[in-house]
């Protein structure tokens, strides 16, 4: 087995011990082990030739995410940006340790600390890689429950900051999903009214 089979194996049997599960197909699933493998096929059909580094930042970028909860912060928009660094920190930590157990050395560990850390999104070209293929996974796997539970409003401002986020060539790509109609009308509204 190679190192990144290993590190690969590692990171899926910590995402397999997640409580929460989630029905695909008919299966259930643990949340994030399917999180990470929809991160890892997205990634392949984004960029076929993506770094090792990549290809196991994206596997490893949700981690045991469970183990932070939401509800330990406040619920208030300082809370979520804590939150969401705290689990930055606890994911690239982690996957840290599995890759030395693996048997990279110290610059590569630190290659995916800094990509599941997000630093210089917008200016690292890897980083906007991992970033796009978060934000694909979303619209594609994510958004259309996310419809039903959330109001028009917040869909759309989510929609809005979801776009900003992503690379021209990520926008092209989301644009081919197969939205519900109710989707698409709703990211028409987020990203084509210029009066917000």
């Amino acid at each position: 087995m190679t190192r990144s089979e290993t590190a690969i194996q590692l990171i899926d049997q910590i995402n397999s011990e997640d409580p929460t599960k989630e029905t695909w197909k008919g299966k259930a699933f643990p949340k994030e082990l399917l999180y990470s493998h929809r991160m890892t096929k997205k990634l392949g059909e984004f960029v076929p030739d993506a770094s090792e580094h990549l290809l196991i930042a994206a596997r490893a970028q949700h981690i045991a995410r469970w183990k932070i909860q939401r509800s330990e912060y406040p619920m208030d928009r300082t809370g979520y940006l804590t939150w969401r660094e705290e689990l930055k920190k606890m994911h690239a930590e982690l996957a840290g340790q599995l890759l030395a157990e693996a048997g990279y050395d110290e610059a590569f560990i630190a290659k995916v600390k800094f990509l599941i850390r997000k630093k210089q999104l917008k200016t690292d070209f890897e980083t906007q890689i991992l970033e796009d293929v978060v934000c694909l996974v979303f619209l594609e796997y994510y958004l259309e429950d996310f419809v039903t539970k959330h109001d028009f409003e917040k869909i759309k401002d989510i929609l809005k900051k979801t776009w900003a986020k992503m690379s021209e060539k990520a926008q092209k790509e989301a644009l081919q999903i197969n939205f519900s109609s109710q989707s698409l009308r709703i990211i028409q509204e987020a990203l084509f009214d210029s009066n917000d």
